[in-house]
């Protein structure tokens, strides 16, 4: 077993030493893994929804501090994601992973949560908290896609996922931090494997056929709270996605920019983005 294929299992090992569950659930006749983690908290539960190619594990080191101020924190695998099995591998993939998300939420989650999603996660789960606001106490939007920024720009982000060569897996890697941990780019050839999934080629092929992007009006519907977290080191998603979310989400959102997130701050930059959420969760009364 290689460093980096090994990695994720290494890391699910130490999560369930320390108290988190790691099991396969049945939804909708589609096996997905998720985490569970009892909390301590008098808040609602927390589900973390990973964006394109990532996974649970992107979220390890928010779990134990979440459940110190809520009573659940949940984390899922999306399909052909983590150890979840493939299951879209063709048309209308985005909507299929969507189902499965809503699915999860009614069975396994149970009742209304705190969503907080990345990426492509974000972009599911503001369709969520608009289709389905009995599951969504509050919602949290972290480096959110979904803007309407035109297709050639949503092309040339989706293409950067194609990654063939150790240099464009080098190049995926800069653009997902705000200073690229030395160790994936040291072995970024051994990436390509992680960054380019049939999943993430299914995803990004069915977005750009569909050319479907959140709109104006299910932004401006959303009535639970709000907390919107941009990086000041974005550099996946084009600026122009944050003056779209600006304009567009309603006025009590919480719209936070932040130096030195890049685009997954919850792998670079846990505790910082820990304080966001609890400081969020309580101004508003979670």
């Amino acid at each position: 077993m290689d460093l980096i294929s090994g990695f994720p299992e290494v890391t699910r090992r130490m999560l369930v030493a320390r108290g988190v569950r790691s099991e396969m659930v049945d939804v909708a006749g589609q096996r997905l893994h998720h985490y569970e983690l009892k909390g301590s908290g008098k808040g609602p539960p927390v589900l973390l929804v990973h964006g394109l190619g990532g996974a649970a594990n992107g979220f390890a080191r928010l779990f134990f501090g979440l459940a110190k101020r809520f009573e659940r924190v949940l984390a899922v695998d999306l399909p052909g994601h983590g150890f979840s099995p493939e299951y879209c591998l063709g048309p209308a993939c985005v909507r299929g992973q969507y189902d499965m998300l809503v699915e999860y939420c009614r069975k396994v989650v149970g009742g209304p949560s705190f969503v907080v999603g990345n990426s492509l996660g974000g972009a599911m789960s503001v369709q969520l908290a608009a289709e389905h606001p009995e599951l969504v106490r509050a919602l949290g939007l972290v480096a959110p896609a979904g803007a309407d920024v035109g297709h050639e720009r949503i092309r040339e982000v989706l293409s950067s996922f194609d990654v063939r060569t150790a240099e464009q897996s080098r190049a995926l890697t800069r653009r997902l931090f705000h200073r690229p941990p030395w160790v994936m780019m040291l072995f970024a050839n051994a990436l390509r494997g992680i960054y380019n999934t049939p999943a993430v080629r299914a995803l990004s092929a069915d977005a750009l056929a569909t050319g479907e992007y959140l709109k104006p009006e299910v932004l401006k519907s959303l009535a639970m709270p709000v907390l919107f977290v941009w990086g000041g080191s974005e550099k996946l998603l084009p600026h122009q996605s944050l003056d779209f979310f600006r304009s567009h989400l309603p006025g009590h959102a919480r719209l936070r920019v932040v130096e030195g997130f890049g685009h997954i701050p919850h792998v670079e930059r846990p505790d910082e983005l820990l304080s966001e959420l609890v400081q969020f969760a309580d101004a508003s009364g979670l």
